[in-house]
């Protein structure tokens, strides 16, 4: 996280899924703004559920990650902009190799000002996609913050194999992305 400018003490969150949390924690840490990432689940039913439920498909959670900013230095359209880009919001229950309702793309609201500004999101990143974009758009009832062991896990594990194949090539199309941004 680059807190090289001023800081308020003012922070809001924002709650995402596009696939592996591991990846998009990597990709949303490296954003000026960004307090904090957790990883955990959310949007579904099971309370309190463990990695392993998750994964079987039972609880109706999606792998998702907390974003905590400062909306003085980055704004929620702002996020929104990067899941966008970061992943592929036309796969339903897919992402990469990862396939199940917890790889699922979610935007997960916490006010109805989030609500509409992801409904707009929405309509102007389908302009990008020859396929409907399939992301479920929902409010969310409650954030489960994962195992320890997932939280920063691309930092405390960059030579893990999944890691070095998936997470560099989001983190270049973001550094590109970023540099084009800076040129307009």
């Amino acid at each position: 996280m680059n807190t090289s400018a001023p800081t308020t003490n003012h922070a809001e969150l924002a709650t995402f899924g596009s696939g592996c949390f591991w990846c998009m924690e990597a990709l949303f840490q490296t954003l000026d703004g960004v307090k904090s990432v957790a990883s955990g689940y959310a949007g579904g039913t099971k309370p309190n559920p463990a990695y392993k439920e998750v994964c079987s498909g039972k609880t109706g959670h999606a792998e998702v990650i907390q974003i905590e900013f400062d909306p003085q230095k980055i704004s929620y359209e702002k996020l929104l902009d990067v899941f966008w880009e970061a992943h592929d919001p036309t796969t339903l229950n897919r992402q990469g190799p990862d396939t199940g309702t917890q790889y699922r793309s979610i935007i997960l609201y916490h006010n109805e000002a989030q609500k509409k500004a992801a409904e707009k999101s929405k309509t102007k990143a389908q302009r990008n996609f020859s396929r409907p974009i399939v992301t479920e758009l929902v409010p969310l009832e409650k954030f489960y913050k994962a195992e320890e062991y997932h939280q920063d896990y691309f930092r405390k594990n960059p030579n893990d194999a999944y890691c070095r194949i998936y997470i560099p090539p989001k983190l270049e199309k973001l550094e590109k992305l970023e540099a084009k941004a800076m040129k307009h």
